[in-house]
Order: C-alpha cells, then structure tokens, then sequence
C-alpha cells in the first residue's frame, strides 16, 4: 500500500508533464502556422513588386487613372482604370442583388415551422454553391444574355432608365444591344454564385441567436416578423457583414463566369448594360500571350497586385465595420432596455 501512493503521483506527473508538452507544441505550431501565413502574404506582394515598380515608373499614376490599354510592342499604353471599375461595379451589383436574398434565405432556413421546406432550401443552396464556375457561365452565355438583352433590359431601360438620378444606369445599350455581353449581367452572374456561401454563413450566424430574444420580444407582444426585425437581426449584424465580406472577396476574383458574359469591352460607361471587363477576365484572356519584352506582362502583374490590394482593403473595411457594428450593439441594450423594446412594440402593434 505504501507504494500505491508514490506510484500514482509519478504517473500524475509523467501525464502533466506529456500534457505540458502537448500544449507548448500545439502552441508552437499554430504560430509557426501563422507567421507562415504572413509570410505567404508578404512573398506575394514583394514578388509582384518588381513588375509594379517598373510599371509605375514608366507610366506612373496614369497606369492607374488611365482609360487606353494597347499591348502591341511599339505603341503600348496602358491604363487599368476600366478593369478597376468594371471589378468594384460587378462585385457591388452582386453585394446588392445577393445579400437581400441571402439573409431572407437564411431567416427563412432557421425560422420556418415546417421542417421540409428547410430541408428543401437547404439542398438546392447546397446545390448552387457545388456548381463549377465555368457552367454558371455556359448558361449565362446561352440563357441569361439572350433573356436580359430581349426582355429584362429593355423593360428596366423604359422604367428605371426614366427616374431621375438613376436613370442613366439603366440607359440603353449605346451599340444598340449586342448579344456579348455586359457588366449588369455580369453582376447577376456574380450575385448568384455567391448567393451560397452568404446563405451559408449567415445561416450559422442566425442560428446561434439566443432564443430567449425572440422569446422576449414575443412575450411583449411582438410578431414574429418583428422578434426577427428587433432581437435577431440586431444581434446577428455583425455577422451578416462578415458574410457580405466573404462574398464580396469571391466576387472580386471571379474570373471565368464574368469574362464569358460581361463582353470584355474597354471603356467606361455609366450605363451597366453596356460591355465593361475585369481585372480577373482581362489577366485570364491576356497572360498566355503576354510577352517579357515590353510591359505588358509587367502591366498584368501590377493589376494583380492591386486586385490584391482591394480584397484586403475590403477585408480591412469588413473588421472595422464589424467592431463598430459589435460596440454599437454591446452599447444597445443598456441605452434602450426592455422599455425600449417594450415600446417600440407598443407602437408597432
């Protein structure tokens, strides 16, 4: 018995010891994960370095605020300036179009009573984001293009094209409507490939809501729509914006679907149905027969480069609004309280 004692305690501690250990190389690993990771970022960027410095010195600022893009040896110009806007305008098309849709999904996904239609839902988002991008494309080339130049195009160029303000982005198309495209259908195409990982995520974000905020925003009398409207979405907010981020990236580096159907014209129209092109589409198209003399493979590096530096200019944006979206909320309950909720439910009902 006198040994049983001794015993126990050198096993107790050749396990803290084994556990010790563990802990130091889980903690090792996973900063050397890390610095990795950074490392990664940061070899990027200085590999695509020397291309965009010798881009920028040759045409300075003009790269980037210039209009014209002419490859040929001899007589080069290039000017990123349309392939800039046509990514953030196709990307925002997609945010608009996609984020109503998406967080509409993801309440009905964890709000509906019946189970089968979430099961339903579930599958065929599911389904949307397990479809390659260069279908999305064939069917954008041979279904969506033909229907938004015959129908959709016109019915919103003789409605939208007619209000004030916004009118000139529903203008007709200036070639008279071509079937090759243009960067509202584009936008679409976008809208509904990132549909899924939105959904998805938001889904996640819904679902992890406490329920006693709906439960006490019903017992004050509130509806239904109105416990989602004033105790889930607010909660969920930050959530949300980490999703639309997350979209907003894949729509950004989108390349095959939107070079197939945006008409990867040059140019800047403020009409969206007119063909614009992308800093993805216009690598994609063009960095096969990009030659080392000159600077046109030079010129394709550097968009790449600032394609880079708009996604992480975009994620640094989504953290800021995401902590200011946290404080906002931490702060809420404290200035408005149950009377608060109780009263706006008052005057809603």
């Amino acid at each position: 018995m006198s040994q049983i004692g001794p015993r126990r305690e050198a096993t107790a501690g050749a396990r803290g010891a084994r556990s010790r250990l563990a802990d130091r190389a889980f903690r090792t690993s996973t900063f050397v994960i890390a610095l990795g990771l950074v490392g990664l970022l940061a070899s990027i960027v200085i590999s695509f370095s020397g291309d965009a410095a010798k881009i920028f010195h040759a045409f300075g600022l003009g790269f980037i605020t210039g209009q014209h893009w002419n490859p040929v040896t001899g007589r080069e110009q290039f000017g990123a300036l349309p392939f800039i806007v046509g990514t953030l305008v196709t990307s925002a098309i997609a945010i608009v179009l996609a984020v109503p849709v998406a967080v509409s999904l993801a309440l009905l996904l964890n709000e509906a009573s019946s189970g089968w239609i979430r099961s339903v839902l579930a599958v065929f988002v599911d389904l949307l984001a397990a479809v390659p991008s260069v279908v999305y494309g064939l069917w954008g080339v041979f279904i969506l293009v033909p229907a938004f130049d015959r129908h959709v195009e016109p019915f919103l160029a003789h409605t939208l094209g007619k209000v004030p303000g916004i009118g000139v982005l529903f203008s007709p198309n200036v070639n008279g409507g071509t079937a090759g495209g243009d960067v509202f259908t584009a936008g679409v195409i976008l809208a509904i490939m990132i549909l899924p990982i939105v959904t998805a995520v938001t889904r996640e974000v819904v679902a992890v809501v406490p329920r006693d905020l709906r439960e006490g925003a019903m017992a004050l009398g509130a509806t239904r729509y109105e416990a989602v409207r004033m105790s889930v979405l607010p909660y969920a907010r930050s959530g949300i914006i980490g999703a639309t981020m997350l979209g907003l990236g894949r729509a950004l580096g989108e390349t095959i679907a939107v070079s197939m159907v945006i008409g990867n014209g040059l140019g800047l129209h403020a009409s969206l149905f007119n063909s614009g092109y992308t800093i993805p589409a216009v690598i994609a198209n063009e960095f096969r027969e990009a030659s080392s003399v000159g600077f046109h493979k030079s010129a394709l590096v550097t968009l790449a480069l600032i394609l880079m530096v708009i996604a992480l200019g975009m994620a640094t944006l989504s953290r800021l609004l995401v902590r200011r979206t946290e404080v906002v909320a931490s702060g809420a309950p404290a200035a408005e309280g149950p009377s608060g909720l109780a009263a706006e439910v008052e005057l809603s009902g």
